[in-house]
């Protein structure tokens, strides 16, 4: 079965001004009750996960919802550290790459490597072609991470930094509220840009992420979670019989430094067509140019948002792994997802059981607006005002099954 079809001209050009009208996020953000002493009974309790070299003390937040499932985040990079869910026999394991120790997020090793396990990215999530943009007649620098592309906020993005946490519980569930004042001038960006950015787990099994921002200057923001998963298990073999679905019918060719042409591409009759389940193995060796550039998938895909109002909530990706039968399930109010097949491990880096991370041992699918968007005229504006609210919303749920529910 496919997913409902629809003209990649019909793409629903979401913009961050406009994103204020986004009322399923608002409902989000209010009605929130603080949690003081951050309670095993309401869900969520704290600990030390370390400090930085700098002294500060790095907290991490472990939340359990009504069904066991188990979410620990860190307030470095509002790091998502694990997250156990069960099989379909029950038996539950943690299925996010990423580390049991501080010191491995801060090791040279890992910076050098710098895959991102489970950070807020920001402001800028994905590639800025050469490190530059112009907005209102004058042009920003930003430091060029990724060759000679800006990538992921930069030197010091969202992953890097210490964000204020405080954990809550309201009608949806129970969560952690991330808060970070990203000053202006920071990595080269224009602006003040206060970012509040929410997690929240349900007990029907959903993760919720919620963004907010507001600035004092225009700025480009496109923020993301940048999970990588592997729903046989972290530590498993690759996921390359991962079955994937992802409504889109096109999706933004690029250049050999991974920025995009400016394009709509259809996805019809080329590897990029997972309009119906296809394993994610199946293609990704294929002679192709496009994956020759990423050396495998490294591509924004344009959502299918048909006639969905700005705000609503379209179903963006679909993954299923037949041995241990979980599916993870995305919606988002943004147009487009990033799909990433963990092109770029290596094996240098060991994870929580003790198995490195060889190529594609997990992969990210980060709801986004499109790469390089600051640069690209015909692309969904990323640009923030003054006096508008930036708000964007991604659900992930979780289940297990005997077959890929279509």
């Amino acid at each position: 079965m496919r997913f409902k079809s629809s003209r990649a001209g019909s793409i629903l050009l979401l913009s961050a001004g406009t994103a204020a009208l986004l009322i399923n996020v608002a409902q989000a953000q209010s009605d929130k009750e603080p949690m003081a002493n951050s309670e095993a009974e309401h869900g969520v309790t704290k600990s030390v996960f370390g400090q930085l070299p700098d002294g500060r003390q790095v907290d991490v937040y472990q939340l359990t919802n009504a069904n066991g499932i188990e979410l620990r985040v860190a307030n470095y990079g509002g790091t998502i550290l694990s997250l156990k869910t069960p099989d379909r026999e029950g038996d539950v394991d943690d299925i996010v790459l990423g580390f049991d120790s501080l010191d491995d997020y801060l090791s040279d090793e890992y910076r050098e490597a710098n895959p991102y396990f489970g950070a807020i990215i920001g402001r800028y999530g994905n590639r800025i072609a050469e490190g530059q943009f112009t907005l209102e007649g004058e042009t920003y620098t930003l430091a060029t991470n990724d060759g000679d592309n800006h990538l992921h906020g930069g030197q010091q993005g969202f992953d890097r930094v210490l964000w204020q946490a405080e954990p809550f519980k309201n009608d949806e569930g129970t969560g952690l509220v991330l808060r970070y004042t990203s000053e202006d001038g920071e990595e080269g960006y224009p602006g003040r840009l206060e970012t509040e950015v929410t997690y929240t787990l349900t007990d029907d099994d959903a993760l919720i992420f919620d963004y907010r921002a507001e600035t004092d200057k225009a700025t480009p923001i496109n923020l993301t979670q940048h999970s990588y998963f592997n729903l046989k298990g972290e530590g498993s073999d690759s996921i390359l019989d991962h079955q994937l679905m992802l409504n889109a019918d096109a999706f933004t060719p690029v250049s050999e430094s991974l920025i995009p042409t400016g394009e709509l591409q259809p996805v019809e009759g080329t590897p990029f067509d997972f309009t119906q389940a296809t394993p994610i193995g199946e293609r990704v060796e294929q002679d192709n140019e496009q994956l020759s550039f990423g050396g495998g998938y490294d591509h924004n895909f344009a959502l299918n948002r048909d006639d969905a109002e700005q705000g609503d909530l379209v179903i963006a990706a679909k993954v299923w792994e037949p041995q241990s039968g979980r599916m993870l399930e995305i919606e988002t109010t943004e147009p487009g997802i990033q799909f990433y097949s963990g092109n770029f491990l290596t094996g240098d880096l060991t994870g929580k059981s003790g198995q490195a991370y060889p190529q594609r041992s997990g992969f990210a699918l980060e709801t986004q607006h499109f790469p390089d968007s600051p640069n690209q005229d015909t692309f969904p504006s990323t640009i923030l005002e003054p006096g508008e609210t930036y708000r964007s919303r991604t659900i992930f749920r979780f289940s297990a099954q005997d077959e890929m529910d279509t």
